[in-house]
């Protein structure tokens, strides 16, 4: 599945779609009668048994990206963008008030947004402070996605 969609990597929506439901569909299909036979064969207590009994579980998570070409076979992207946070946490337990730490999750949240839309992230906040520091800055316009676009 993983090597069908690399090959779609550059391709259109339509495309993805399109591949997606003739080569991808088939392998999971094959999966999933697999895993349907497997679970009537496998003791549910074993790690074998519950592996086989989750995956039939979130089968229609795992089969959605199938549906639509602008989907992706994983969230790995956003596992990587809040993996920082994720290690750091523990840091974080040492807000002071509930204020700050939702302070804290704004400017978190703009952070990974500005890198996901290729800006150097020191150049955008300081350019940011620079704008909300005169009269009727346009906030709407220093968004991340706005902002990429200048």
């Amino acid at each position: 599945l993983y090597r069908i969609e690399t090959q779609l990597k550059d391709k259109t929506v339509e495309v993805r779609y399109l591949t997606r439901q003739e080569k991808s569909l088939p392998l999971l299909n094959q999966l999933h009668t697999w895993l349907e036979k497997s679970v009537q064969q496998v003791l549910p207590k074993t790690k074998l048994g519950e592996a086989i009994q989750y995956c039939l579980n979130q089968w229609e998570k795992l089969a959605r990206y199938t549906l639509d070409g602008l989907l992706n076979i994983d969230n790995n992207r956003a596992e990587r963008a809040i993996k920082p946070f994720v290690i750091g946490r523990k840091n974080w337990l040492f807000s002071q008030t509930a204020t700050g730490a939702n302070a804290s999750a704004i400017l978190y949240s703009i952070i990974e947004t500005a890198k996901a839309n290729d800006l150097n992230v020191f150049e955008y906040v300081m350019s940011c402070l620079d704008e909300l520091s005169r009269p009727n800055a346009d906030i709407e316009q220093l968004l991340p996605w706005h902002f990429a676009k200048r």
